[in-house]
């Protein structure tokens, strides 16, 4: 019985150093030098805003991009349109419902090379409906940081952003840019 014990600690053990190795290898957002914006069309004139809080980590090497993983949640309330009449419109149930879903979340499940980038894969959840996606983004380091940089389309019609009627105004197609930067590890 007690090497049935020792043997079960030492398993457990090891497996408690492997997942805290990895959590601490992912490196946090630093959100003073990321960007996230969504720009899209009303009357078919660019409208773009940007989300003033979000954080995340992000374990990558582009050297083993399948190893890479990501987790990046956005606060809806701080979608910002630099007119605060509008911000606050957006906060409303009728859009981002803030009060109730006051998160957007891109969890990664893989990563690959395509071409001259890389491509997530993952579920992005939004106003409780989450789907499949894939995020195409560069990888550079600057200054011992590394950047990530890319773009999403996504559909506002899909996560119930704006009712119908807002159909013959608005278009559906968003466009979610991002640069993200984490520190040198």
């Amino acid at each position: 019985m007690k090497i049935s014990a020792i043997r079960l600690w030492s398993r457990l053990s090891a497996m408690m150093f492997v997942i805290f190795t990895s959590l601490a290898a992912a490196a946090t957002v630093d959100t003073a030098k990321s960007q996230i914006t969504a720009t899209f069309r009303q009357m078919n004139v660019p409208v773009a805003g940007r989300f003033n809080k979000f954080s995340g980590s992000i374990d990558f090497n582009p050297k083993n991009p399948s190893a890479g993983r990501a987790r990046i949640e956005i606060d809806t309330a701080s979608f910002d349109l630099d007119a605060p009449e509008y911000s606050e419109e957006l906060r409303k149930k009728e859009w981002f419902d803030t009060a109730t879903y006051p998160k957007a979340v891109f969890t990664s499940s893989s990563v690959a090379v395509v071409g001259n980038h890389f491509e997530a894969k993952g579920k992005f959840t939004l106003k409780s409906k989450t789907e499949d996606i894939k995020i195409i983004f560069t990888q550079r380091v600057d200054h011992g940081a590394s950047v990530y940089e890319g773009e999403l389309p996504i559909s506002r019609k899909t996560y119930s952003i704006g009712s119908a009627e807002w159909d013959s105004t608005l278009e559906d197609k968003v466009i979610v840019k991002f640069r993200i930067v984490t520190p040198a590890k």
